[in-house]
């Protein structure tokens, strides 16, 4: 559905995107993560066939995005991180000149735009000017506006960027259901938790470059193993960093603000970590608990793009 073939562009001397390859099978969602500047916008506005690359292409549903942009549009739908409305329309007129725009007919358009109301929770404010919606209403009524002709692909730059924890839920919870009715969705987000909930995977993008690329579960073992474990302890704090600092699989040993824990790094099996917590025990370290916090894609991040350069 979406296939990028070494894809580059560049800005005089600078690299904006470096020989990215990457294929997004039909019906799935991919989230693209990276910081800003990685590349990411670079790479959707290509996609959308709003730049131009230097070099290599891209194919939307087997269109080629240089050669063939008005079938690429067709395709897909497009909503940027900023997009504009226009304040002296309503929401339902504000749909209506898109889809006029797309050559939708009137009859066609009176039936569709109340059921792209009714999908991203809008349609109690259908009368409303557009300059007096939230920001999360406008996100929702620009993602209502990406799917105003039906695309089978739709490329979304940020769209829960700048909203708050409900309309981060309400926005998640639409594009659930457009993942439940078959469509190819790219996305992109600061927020990796999140991501993590709606994508069948994710690509993480640093200096123009894809760093990774897999599975959530796939991107967390790039950190080879690696658990935090917090050991809550019933005094005698001393005496325990002492035995910890003794095993081997243990690192980055650092005492709580609490002064009545300590977090480590642990690199080992599950036996490993029993055999662990056996010794302590045996070694009379008075322990109330022993847990393991798993690591979230925030950590994966940092971890997968520490040390990234440019050749």
């Amino acid at each position: 559905m979406i296939e990028i073939v070494d894809l580059t562009k560049r800005y005089g001397k600078f690299t904006a995107l470096d020989s990215l390859n990457l294929t997004i099978e039909k019906g799935s969602v991919f989230g693209f993560v990276g910081q800003n500047g990685a590349g990411k916008s670079t790479t959707f506005s290509i996609l959308a066939t709003l730049l131009s690359p230097t070099s290599g292409t891209a194919y939307i549903n087997g269109y080629n995005i240089s050669k063939e942009p008005k079938a690429v549009r067709r395709q897909l739908g497009y909503m940027p991180d900023f997009f504009g409305v226009y304040d002296q329309l309503k929401a339902v007129e504000y749909l209506d000149f898109y889809g006029a725009s797309y050559g939708i007919s009137q009859s066609e358009r009176s039936k569709l735009i109340p059921q792209l109301l009714e999908l991203v929770n809008l349609t109690h404010k259908q009368d409303s000017y557009v300059d007096v919606l939230s920001r999360g209403m406008k996100q929702r009524l620009c993602l209502a506006r990406s799917l105003i002709h039906d695309p089978e692909v739709l490329i979304l730059d940020e769209p829960a960027s700048g909203l708050d924890p409900r309309a981060r839920v309400e926005m998640r919870e639409i594009l659930k259901e457009l993942k439940n009715m078959g469509k190819t969705i790219l996305i992109s987000s600061h927020i990796l938790p999140e991501l993590a909930e709606m994508c069948d995977s994710i690509g993480i993008i640093d200096q123009g470059r894809l760093v990774a690329q897999g599975s959530v579960a796939e991107i967390q073992q790039r950190l080879q193993g690696e658990k935090l474990i917090i050991v809550k302890l019933f005094h005698e704090l001393d005496r325990a960093v002492a035995f910890f600092e003794d095993q081997p699989l243990v690192s980055q040993l650092a005492k709580r603000d609490d002064e009545e824990s300590l977090q480590f790094m642990f690199k080992g099996s599950v036996q490993e970590q029993v055999q662990l917590l056996k010794n302590a025990l045996l070694h009379e370290i008075p322990i109330i608990s022993f847990s393991e916090i798993e690591t979230n894609l925030e950590d994966v991040f940092m971890e997968i793009t520490k040390g990234v350069e440019l050749s």
